[in-house]
């Protein structure tokens, strides 16, 4: 009879009890979600903090350098031979001749014209390891689409920085010229998580060679309260992608994303725009001056179909904006290297930490209201395209990873669309379509007067393509069976 007293509640009391297992079912349900969709475990026990702009850290990744002990990882995709370039690679000698093991992976198409071969050569004669990824290879033509974007710098299993920054001097601007500095962020983390950092490195420097050696660092120990993942994503992979969908799905109020190179694409636009459909505060804050205006130019073709969903987009003033974060309902938050286009969320190696904790996201959050107050709200005009006031032109450079293909592949997925009658398209889709047909019309044009213009470059490419086959399947050939 006691035993049977002990279970009745009253009705108030048991909808609590039900609201509270839902909830914590719900919280059990959406972690798993997130895992999986990241392909990262959530890693508790962490200590995290917002870096802002390249003079911050810079100065922040230079005293880990020196203050290195055992083990230095460095990954970047864009190392130039410049005065900052340079003091990063001095930095890495001094450390090198110390006995410090200094390991580097360098990307060979974000270097091309920044810094060639022998600006590594004194840090390997000091004893450092460099590796590049993913040079032009005979056997291997299109293998160049994908690149190591990454920017990861991990000292000692102590201290590890994860951002948008490349090391160039071009991040700190121009006063000479009346240049600001690039927009950009990073983060600096301690914890447990640098293990997920120092495994992302290792997948990639396996890759390239011989396997990572073993650290003699203990396992870094809990120091904070933050929960993240380190989200370590190689191409075809799309880890990113899943999580920035299912974050689209699940935001229940806000919706704030800064981009360096947003080419949207029909899935996460469609993603974008049901999230504000259904009230929920979407902004996206974009580069006004661009340092490849094509890009930029293909940005601007997509901003219609989200202003019309009720998303704010908002040009950034400065010289460029390159940062790429996500912040979601004051307690999710998102900062790395991946843009918000194809290149990144398929086609590349990227490294992103998405941080799950409410004081972080809140501070990502008041850099983010800041960051509006120095940029230009676009707004319809009908019926002509989106219009913003105009901005001074950023120097064309490399500023970050296959933006040219992200464009090529927002081109294709329209073209798709319109030959295949694959889905309706929309205005966005329009814009693009003129330049595809003149481009169709030159061709076709220069094959009926000049056949042999196109028959060689045809010819040679083919070869090429034929070379490189041969190449693959002699080495297929020669590979040793597998044994059972």
């Amino acid at each position: 009879m006691g035993h049977s007293r002990a279970l009745v509640h009253s009705p108030s009391a048991v909808r609590r009890a039900a609201r509270g297992e839902s909830g914590e079912a719900v919280r059990r349900l959406a972690e798993r979600a997130l895992s999986r969709a990241a392909g990262a475990p959530l890693v508790a026990g962490n200590a995290i903090e917002l870096l802002i702009d390249a003079d911050a850290n810079y100065a922040a990744w230079l005293r880990a350098i020196a203050g290195a002990r055992r083990r230095i990882l460095l990954e970047n995709y864009i190392i130039r031979d410049d005065d900052i370039g340079r003091g990063f690679r001095d930095a890495l000698i001094e450390r090198a001749h110390a006995g410090i093991e200094v390991c580097v992976i360098y990307d060979w198409l974000g270097c091309l014209g920044q810094s060639r071969g022998k600006f590594w050569q004194p840090l390997r004669d000091a004893g450092g390891s460099v590796r590049v990824y993913n040079p032009l290879q005979l056997h291997n033509p299109f293998g160049w689409f994908s690149r190591d974007h990454r920017k990861l710098l991990v000292v000692d299993r102590d201290i590890a920085f994860i951002g948008g920054l490349c090391i160039s001097a071009k991040w700190l601007g121009d006063p000479a010229h009346d240049l600001a500095p690039w927009r950009d962020s990073a983060v600096s983390l301690r914890g447990p998580a640098l293990l997920e950092c120092e495994r992302a490195f290792g997948e990639v420097w396996e890759q390239l060679g011989a396997a990572l050696g073993k650290s003699g660092d203990p396992v870094p120990a809990e120091c904070g309260n933050v929960d993240l993942r380190v989200i370590a994503t190689q191409p075809d992979t799309a880890g990113i992608f899943r999580l920035d969908q299912l974050i689209a799905g699940l935001a229940s109020r806000s919706l704030w994303l800064a981009d360096a190179y947003f080419v949207g694409v029909s899935p996460y636009v469609q993603a974008l725009k049901a999230a504000a459909k259904d009230g929920v505060d979407v902004r996206l804050l974009v580069p006004g001056a661009s340092d490849v205006p094509i890009v930029r130019n293909i940005s601007l073709s997509s901003y219609r179909p989200l202003l019309e969903a009720g998303i704010r987009v908002f040009e950034w003033n400065g010289s460029m904006m390159h940062a790429k974060t996500a912040v979601a309902d004051s307690r999710w938050a998102r900062v790395g290297s991946s843009n918000l286009n194809v290149a990144s969320w398929i086609g590349n190696c990227e490294l992103d930490v998405a941080v799950e904790n409410v004081e972080f996201a809140a501070c990502l959050e008041a850099q983010y209201l800041r960051d509006l107050e120095g940029a230009t709200e676009i707004v319809l005009t009908r019926p002509r395209r989106p219009r913003a006031a105009r901005r001074p032109f950023v120097k064309a450079g490399r500023g970050s990873a296959s933006r040219a293909a992200a464009g090529a592949l927002r081109l294709a997925h329209s073209m798709g669309a319109a030959f295949g009658s694959q889905r309706v398209l929309e205005r966005s889709d329009g814009v693009l379509l003129p330049w595809f047909i003149g481009t169709l019309i030159v061709v076709a044009s220069v094959a009926i007067v000049w056949p042999r213009f196109l028959a060689w470059p045809l010819a040679a490419f083919c070869a090429w393509i034929a070379i490189g086959l041969s190449i693959r399947y002699a080495r297929i050939r020669r590979a040793p069976a597998a044994t059972k």
